[in-house]
């Protein structure tokens, strides 16, 4: 094997299909944590091992090791679970972990905070539920996201569907999460393992998929490595536009990293083709992708390697069909509809606002109760909140009752209501500042200012990460803060309110009193300048960046 491959690749070729010696980590008492390889490989299971960092020096005070702690991921395409699957999840979350539920931008859900030995009963739990943590995480394909407000369009359950039958086509062959925490022996041949598309070397990094059902980008359709745009004329799904290469992360300091959004390669009319088509743009990336240096193994890179002609004149090589001129398509909104809406069906759906998708104890007690009814579902958003759906006319007072009886509301500012975060600290490895413990805090501050301009109601996209990574999307928000070192940010504005282009750097390494400061500043500005119906980002793009 090339010494030049990343010892990842390393990793995942000798793993014996993402089993490793996983067994014999998770049976060793001597330590919280599992041997490195392993720590490579569980990531593929859903899992990822964490530490608290809050307490790395009080523990290496006392000659601790760290205090050692895991993340479990479920794979739920599209974000719908049931009733009985939400009871599940929350009977889960208060047995193992911090009892805490984090919604994720990728419409699923984690549980932090779980110890080694949990591992095994938690994910024997979640099977039990028909739930699963399989690819979650890792370099394969991960959970796949769908626009998620059924009211808005008669064929969401059709393009839904897709969500699930990509996410099953595109799953690993291997039966290692099977055996390593569930069934505890190999119960199958090897031979039903053999993986055309992944092989023994899987993708050269994460990849991501969204479908989006314009006129929402709930989803982001630009920053995935693949995003499906749903055409609807007439009521009817005529297929799907295929965008490539999205993706957010850079790297401070290196200017050949970069964030991307998709380029439309083209359009295809029927479920085979748009199967194939991303089939085989899985295959490209597995060939072509960078295996030596991981901050340059995304699809962005490969598209940007190959250009868009030629990967594109290469994916029809492989799909054997020259794809169609893509058709034409507006989204005009990105945010969540808060509240209650009624659906084309007469049935009724009501989003739930969860600031940066940490359910709070009043509401996990309220959807716990909810749950035990059986008369809602419950749809994950790529925003971070919870809708409550296909709730039948005659059970909508009952939920209502519930509502108010733990004092549930959806009523915000703007700002807040579109606002976005990561988990950075205490418990993500790569967070260099504060993100979902801060942003609700420095929303509070920004709120008097907005309000002293007239501005406390205007929609404003504001995301914020606690690295350069990008898992809030803050690239593509109006206004972004990416973490450079604990208490501060760079700024970044001028993204569009749907999501359509990307922000750029505006200031540098700011502490909290100098962002206020420069809000303040931009916020007077946009409130006296804007032109009727300017958007903030329009407004800061066309101000600080158009010429």
């Amino acid at each position: 094997m090339s010494d030049k491959l990343s010892a990842v690749e390393k990793i995942k070729t000798a793993s014996d299909g993402l089993r490793g010696t996983l067994n014999q980590s998770l049976e060793d008492n001597y330590t919280g944590n599992l041997r490195p390889d392993d720590q490579v490989l569980v990531k593929f299971h859903g899992m990822y091992v964490q530490d608290d960092r809050d307490r790395r020096a009080e523990r290496a005070e006392k000659k601790l090791d760290k205090l050692y702690s895991f993340m479990i991921r479920l794979r739920i395409p599209g974000g719908a679970i049931t009733a009985e699957q939400w009871t599940a999840l929350h009977e889960i979350s208060e047995q193992y972990g911090t009892g805490t539920l984090k919604i994720t931008t990728r419409q699923t859900v984690q549980l932090h905070g779980l110890l080694k030995h949990q591992l095994r009963p938690t994910i024997q739990a979640f099977n039990t539920a028909k739930l699963d943590s399989i690819a979650a995480c890792g370099d394969v394909n991960r959970n796949v996201i769908v626009s998620s407000h059924p009211q808005l369009s008669p064929l969401h359950e059709q393009v839904y569907v897709y969500a699930d039958k990509i996410s099953q086509l595109l799953l690993p062959k291997t039966q290692a999460y099977y055996e390593v925490f569930i069934d505890g022996e190999k119960i199958y041949e090897r031979s039903v393992e053999a993986d055309p598309l992944y092989q023994d070397r899987y993708l050269p990094r994460k990849f991501k998929i969204g479908i989006a059902i314009p006129p929402s980008n709930d989803v982001d359709v630009y920053t995935n490595d693949i995003g499906l745009i749903a055409i609807i004329e007439n009521n009817e799904l005529k297929g799907f536009n295929i965008v490539a290469g999205g993706g957010m992360a850079t790297t401070h300091g290196n200017p050949n990293t970069y964030s991307r959004l998709g380029s439309v390669l083209g359009f295809t009319d029927n479920e085979e083709d748009t199967l194939k088509a991303v089939y085989e743009i899985l295959t490209i990336q597995r060939d072509f992708g960078n295996r030596e240096d991981r901050k340059f193994s995304r699809l962005k890179y490969t598209i940007d390697k190959l250009t868009v002609e030629g990967f594109k004149q290469e994916l029809e090589n492989r799909i054997g069909f020259t794809l169609q001129h893509a058709r034409p398509y507006t989204f005009t909104e990105r945010s969540d509809r808060y509240g209650w809406l009624q659906g084309h069906d007469g049935k009724w759906y009501y989003t739930l606002f969860v600031e940066h998708g940490v359910i709070k104890p009043h509401q996990k007690t309220f959807l716990a109760e909810l749950a035990l009814l059986g008369i809602s579902n419950f749809i994950f958003t790529a925003n971070q909140n919870l809708m409550l759906g296909e709730i039948n006319p005659e059970d909508k007072d009952a939920v209502a009752a519930l509502l108010s009886k733990h004092q549930i509301e959806t009523a915000t500012s703007g700002l807040r209501k579109n606002s976005m975060a990561c988990v950075a600290l205490p418990t993500c490895p790569l967070a260099l500042a504060e993100a979902q413990r801060y942003l609700p805090e420095l929303v509070t501050k920004l709120e008097p200012l907005l309000e002293r301009h007239n501005l406390l109601d205007d929609d404003i996209v504001i995301r914020m990460t606690g690295c350069p990574n990008g898992c809030g999307r803050p690239y593509v928000a109006e206004i972004g803060f990416i973490g450079t070192a604990p208490g501060q940010y760079n700024l970044m504005v001028g993204g569009d309110r749907f999501g359509e282009r990307l922000n750029k750097l505006y200031k540098e390494k700011l502490d909290e009193a100098q962002i206020l400061y420069e809000a303040d500043l931009l916020f007077e500005r946009f409130a006296a300048e804007r032109n009727i119906g300017e958007t903030f980002g329009d407004y800061t793009h066309r101000t600080y960046f158009a010429n």
